[in-house]
């Protein structure tokens, strides 16, 4: 009789001891990046593709990795006409270098432009598996600071999405 009990107790030990395993589904939603969308200048209503366009973040030395297939500088430059970038979860404000024609021999095509975005955070529990994410809202008055100049290519910026919850829309238009 005792080991039948010992038995019994060592069963109910060991199946205490499962639960369920905790792992995060890739198709989980989560933190989204900044959406933005290149349009033409001179006819609004068009997409325009950038030409090795490379985004660096304030302070850091490297771009943001568009190609990570590719080697050297060329997994930080993309050609199309949308990118998704990063915003900051520890801060509300990200400024961004925007280099279009990045490494191009001839340094006058080469042309610079900074933006800064302003936003606030909110941080949303998923699940005990996948944590947090989190979702930010572009400051209503103020949501990006960039100087227009003959000298930038950047010559108008829209903002469509105040919201940043998903990366399915586009929050940003950038004429140039």
């Amino acid at each position: 009789m005792r080991k039948i009990y010992l038995l019994i107790l060592a069963l109910a030990l060991f199946f205490s001891s499962c639960e369920k395993d905790d792992i995060c589904d890739a198709n989980t939603a989560t933190t989204p990046r900044l959406v933005i969308q290149f349009y033409d200048f001179a006819n609004p209503s068009v997409l325009k593709n950038v030409t090795n366009l490379k985004v660096v973040g304030a302070g850091m030395t490297d771009g943001i990795i568009f190609n990570p297939t590719a080697t050297g500088d060329s997994k930080y430059l993309t050609n199309g006409n949308t990118v998704s970038i990063p915003l900051k979860t520890n801060d509300i404000t990200a400024s961004y270098t925007f280099t279009l024609n990045s490494g191009n021999s001839n340094p006058a095509l080469i042309n610079v432009d900074n933006i800064q975005f302003d936003y606030t955070k909110k941080d949303i529990f998923v699940s005990r598996a996948c944590g947090f994410k989190t979702i930010f809202t572009l400051n209503p008055t103020n949501p990006y600071k960039h100087t227009i100049a003959a000298d930038k290519w950047i010559k108008y910026i829209s903002v469509e999405k105040s919201n940043i919850e998903n990366e399915n829309e586009t929050h940003i238009k950038i004429f140039f």
